[in-house]
């Protein structure tokens, strides 16, 4: 199973729990949503009615939690871990994989020390192992490990939900890829009809090309046939000129 697939059926999973849950039973659900190791996506949890009717009641800090989970960063944790709740391990775990994605949607080539200090990670044999068996292993990055210049160089990440703040952006990018495309449709069209009626040209002039061909011939047989009959009928009367004389 692919990890798309997996992803699909994992957030269906938890929004049909979402759905039945309330309380400090859907707080506990967002704690094993946040911990699953194979789960990288929360939009749709944080969209269930239940969830959204977290806020303001006495769990409303684990509806900021799955909100960390969806848009933030470890470093966002760390930045307001006192107004959040303590996280086990696997969440850890998770929310420093999610890190991972978020500094990859917008460099290609990510450095050594940079990521070292965006994971806590005190040493570069910790941070390839976890590039390695947490990122790469889990289908979520791919990429090369570059010793010489310490760097991890991205060649695919796998995308984090969408920002509320990113919405418009999008929208944007997607508007411009549509109009790039209708520009270039209506450019394939026009080259189309170009080459259509080229080729109807070079229809027409091939036949008017064939039309004088087959007329030359026609000209040239109804020469050849009057030469012909031109030198027939001269030998025709140079033999009678030639039998008039003997009979003389």
């Amino acid at each position: 199973m692919d990890i798309e697939q997996k992803q699909a059926e994992l957030i269906e999973y938890f929004v049909k729990q979402a759905e039945i849950h309330k309380g400090a039973s859907l707080a506990n659900l967002i704690v094993e949503a946040t911990s699953h190791s194979s789960l990288f996506g929360f939009s749709e949890i944080l969209s269930v009615p239940n969830v959204v009717q977290l806020q303001g009641t006495e769990h409303s800090v684990f509806l900021d939690l799955l909100s960390l989970f969806a848009h933030g960063t470890w470093n966002d944790y760390k930045s307001n871990s006192g107004r959040l709740p303590p996280l086990v391990p696997d969440q850890v775990l998770k929310l420093k994989q999610l890190s991972v994605l978020t500094l990859a949607e917008t460099d290609k080539v990510l450095p050594y020390d940079n990521l070292m200090q965006e994971l806590d990670v005190s040493n570069v044999r910790e941070l390839e192992d976890f590039l390695i068996n947490d990122c790469m292993y889990a289908g979520i990055v791919r990429g090369k490990l570059d010793q010489l210049r310490r760097c991890f160089e991205v060649q695919f990440a796998a995308g984090r939900d969408l920002r509320p703040e990113q919405l418009g952006g999008m929208i944007q990018t997607l508007e411009t890829w549509l109009n790039t495309s209708d520009n270039l449709l209506h450019s394939i069209q026009e080259k189309i009809k170009w080459a259509d009626t080229m080729s109807e040209l070079d229809k027409k002039h091939r036949k008017e090309v064939e039309d004088k061909v087959d007329d030359i011939k026609k000209s040239l047989t109804h020469k050849k046939l009057h030469t012909v009959s031109r030198q027939t009928m001269t030998f025709e009367g140079m033999r009678r000129s030639s039998t008039l004389n003997l009979e003389e």
